[in-house]
């Protein structure tokens, strides 16, 4: 079953607040399209009808960071960024064939990688902690 998911790509400007479902992507430097929870100076908006829809477009939106498709994009020599018109692109692209049963999945298996490479990262945090007590005993 083919879905249209309803979305606006904005310029975020700082102290702005959105009452639609929203979430940011940061649009300078090397992380240039990834999703964000809370904005950054450097970012757009993606405001959205539903809140399922902007869970399901920032799931969209890293997955697409993930698969490095912004990097094609990325213009600049000393500080990269990616423009709106690119964003926009991307994203259409990538909503082409959007199948949101297909897409549920993809981001049910998401979730859970992400929570465990935050699990890891907590170890590797503690293990480097229990390094310094060590160290200053």
């Amino acid at each position: 079953m083919m879905i249209k998911l309803q979305y606006e790509i904005k310029t975020h400007k700082v102290n702005r607040e959105y009452e639609q479902p929203h979430f940011f992507i940061l649009n300078k430097g090397l992380n240039s399209g990834k999703p964000l929870r809370n904005p950054c100076p450097n970012c757009f908006v993606l405001i959205t009808e539903t809140e399922e829809q902007r869970e399901t477009l920032f799931y969209i939106c890293l997955s697409l960071k993930i698969r490095r498709c912004f990097e094609y994009y990325l213009k600049g020599s000393v500080i990269p960024f990616i423009c709106i018109i690119d964003t926009r692109k991307v994203f259409h692209i990538a909503l082409q064939d959007f199948q949101e049963k297909q897409w549920n999945q993809k981001i049910q298996k998401l979730k859970i990688i992400i929570d465990y490479e935050s699990n890891l990262k907590l170890q590797l945090k503690t293990i480097s902690d229990l390094k310094m007590a060590v160290l200053r005993s």
